[in-house]
């Protein structure tokens, strides 16, 4: 029997409402809700629904909530409706089919798993073997000039994966924000996104923080050692 305690919270109706809302960054009390119908099996199967409903979309859309609904049903003490999302969306949220260039798939188990301090290694890695794509030269990091190579929609692939896992959080285009906002100044960035200690920039890797409670923008890093020319060229291709 259904008891008053036990009982969805929620209507579908309302949960349908919540997870079509197109998000920019996910708030503690939109989690809050999000996990206060994942804790009902009734409320695990709808939403499950509609997020393999939507992935199956032919124009899909990637939402940032469907990339913490994920995290959070691989993780939760359910066989039966993880079996079921593995089944339907077996690598990810985002389609491996918009992988054109580079296969970003290991990037996003990664980033599922909360794994961010290898994902961002990846993903310096990454930008680089797309580059070495186009010039056919080997590549440790990246220079200014580099930049060029580096085809727009991968771009926005890597801003995306990194975007959709960390409820918003992270990403080249929430830096770039950051950045604006903020006039444009180099330091006001370092100091917003948590790059500088007592002024000077943090060493790597054990002074960043490598979890979803890191601040807005905190992720990925970017060797600043070289200077900004290369990150300048970078926001400068990033018009989404």
């Amino acid at each position: 029997m259904t008891t008053k305690k036990n009982k969805l919270p929620f209507t579908e109706k309302q949960i349908i409402t919540v997870l079509t809302k197109n998000y920019s960054i996910i708030t503690p009390e939109i989690e809050k809700i999000i996990d206060q119908i994942l804790i009902h099996k009734q409320g695990r199967e709808i939403i499950i629904n509609q997020i393999i409903k939507r992935f199956n979309l032919k124009n899909n859309n990637n939402q940032i909530i469907d990339g913490l609904i994920y995290q959070k049903i691989i993780e939760i003490n359910d066989s039966e409706i993880i079996q079921k999302l593995i089944q339907e969306i077996p690598h990810g949220i985002i389609n491996s089919n918009k992988f054109k260039n580079i296969n970003y798939q290991m990037l996003q188990h990664l980033l599922i798993n909360k794994k961010f301090e290898e994902a961002d290694k990846l993903t310096q890695k990454c930008l680089c073997e797309i580059v070495e794509l186009t010039t056919n030269n080997k590549k440790n990091w990246l220079y200014f000039t580099d930049v060029q190579f580096i085809p727009k929609e991968d771009l926005f692939i890597l801003d995306l994966l990194w975007k959709i896992y960390s409820k918003g959080k992270f990403g080249f285009s929430i830096q770039k924000k950051i950045w604006i906002n903020n006039n444009q100044k180099w330091d006001k960035l370092w100091e917003k996104i948590y790059w500088l200690k007592k002024g000077i920039m943090k060493r790597y890797p054990q002074e960043f923080m490598w979890t979803i409670d890191a601040p807005e923008g905190h992720l990925p890093l970017f060797n600043q050692l070289r200077g900004t020319q290369t990150l300048y060229y970078l926001f400068n291709n990033i018009d989404w």
